[in-house]
């Protein structure tokens, strides 16, 4: 009985809906409503804090990322590889801006193993902050030591390169137990080691030779602190403006000997990357590559890509650029400008 019952109850059902389905227009209308709030709710869904979910992923939280408090420090040393052909033979040229009388010291074929335990003894031993310390902690595990006294508003390059009667021509085969240059900027006064927290800058150079050509360029760079820190300087990842398209009515460049084609193409890569780093200080093409309308303003660690703003950085767990993921943050600059 309560099968035949079930049934009789299921026929009902379907004879009503069978007869609202021909005879009313309450059926569609009731059809269509149904897929509006479905709709509805799909689309409110898709929406958290005014950020579409198709800029989110599945893994990715809404938390606010964490700040990292920076602590704003004066660096009175600023160092860079000045214009010009560098090599062993011929020397390196160095751009020096300083805010107080320094003295570059530079240490040629300097022990790998001797930088790093100067480095890690600066903690413990004495600061490294004078060519002299400098020189005991490497403990001589350099070839030639050259020095520079520069002024505080002298912007003149100083090009220091190996004797030639010592016959160095390379630094032997990869990898190697020296490097090159070893740069070490100290302040030249001791009143000035006591006004700032920034006692030495060291900068680990690779000038090519005859067994590595390639072109000279900056391997690292350490901040020394009075308190014993030791800092490495690493660059910041962004992304700029696009290139250029090419004038097609503009003249081809004459053809080039063949054996100097990746000298050239070598040289026009170094200038790309100087025109993008100009761009990058000027402020331009700095838009968040999320919304597109504000200045980036964030550095997202520990990938270190600056990519985001303000009002972006909260709403990423994950690095837009390379889907790291994103401990902590920090400011480019107050307020926001850029």
């Amino acid at each position: 009985m309560s099968h035949r019952g079930d049934n009789s109850w299921q026929n009902m059902v379907t004879v009503f809906l069978v007869t609202l389905y021909e005879n009313s227009p309450m059926f569609y209308i009731g059809v269509v409503t149904v897929c509006f709030v479905i709709t509805a709710a799909m689309v409110l869904g898709c929406f958290v804090f005014d950020v579409p979910v198709i800029l989110r992923t599945s893994d990715e939280a809404t938390l606010p990322t964490p700040e990292k408090k920076m602590v704003q420090v004066t660096n009175p040393f600023a160092l860079e590889l000045g214009s010009g052909s560098s090599s062993v033979a011929g020397g390196v040229a160095l751009g020096l801006r300083c805010l107080e009388p320094c003295v570059l010291s530079c240490f040629w074929g300097c022990g790998v193993r001797a930088l790093q335990g100067a480095l890690q003894g600066h903690a413990a031993g004495p600061r490294l902050c004078t060519p002299r310390r400098f020189q005991e902690a490497l403990g001589l595990q350099y070839q030639h030591c050259q020095s520079f006294h520069v002024g505080r508003d002298d912007r003149e390059p100083r090009r220091t390169q190996m004797p030639a009667d010592l016959g160095v021509k390379d630094f032997g085969p990869l990898p190697r137990e020296r490097y090159p240059l070893v740069a070490v900027l100290t302040l030249a006064e001791p009143g000035a080691r006591e006004a700032y927290n920034i006692v030495s800058s060291v900068t680990v150079l690779h000038v090519p030779d005859c067994k590595h050509r390639v072109s000279a360029r900056i391997l690292f760079q350490y901040l020394l602190t009075s308190r014993g820190n030791v800092y490495e300087l690493k660059p910041l990842f962004m992304s700029g403006e696009p290139p250029e398209q090419p004038n097609e009515a503009a003249e081809p460049p004459e053809p080039r000997a063949r054996e100097s084609e990746g000298e050239e193409q070598e040289e026009q890569q170094q200038q790309e990357e100087e025109v993008e780093e100009d761009e990058w200080s000027e402020g331009r093409g700095r838009d968040c590559v999320v919304c597109q309308n504000a200045p980036i303003n964030r550095v997202l660690l520990p990938c270190r890509h600056a990519c985001v703003c303000d009002g972006c950085v909260s709403h990423f767990q994950l690095c837009p650029i390379c889907r790291a993921v994103v401990m902590e943050s920090f400011t480019l600059s107050q307020g926001g400008d850029g």
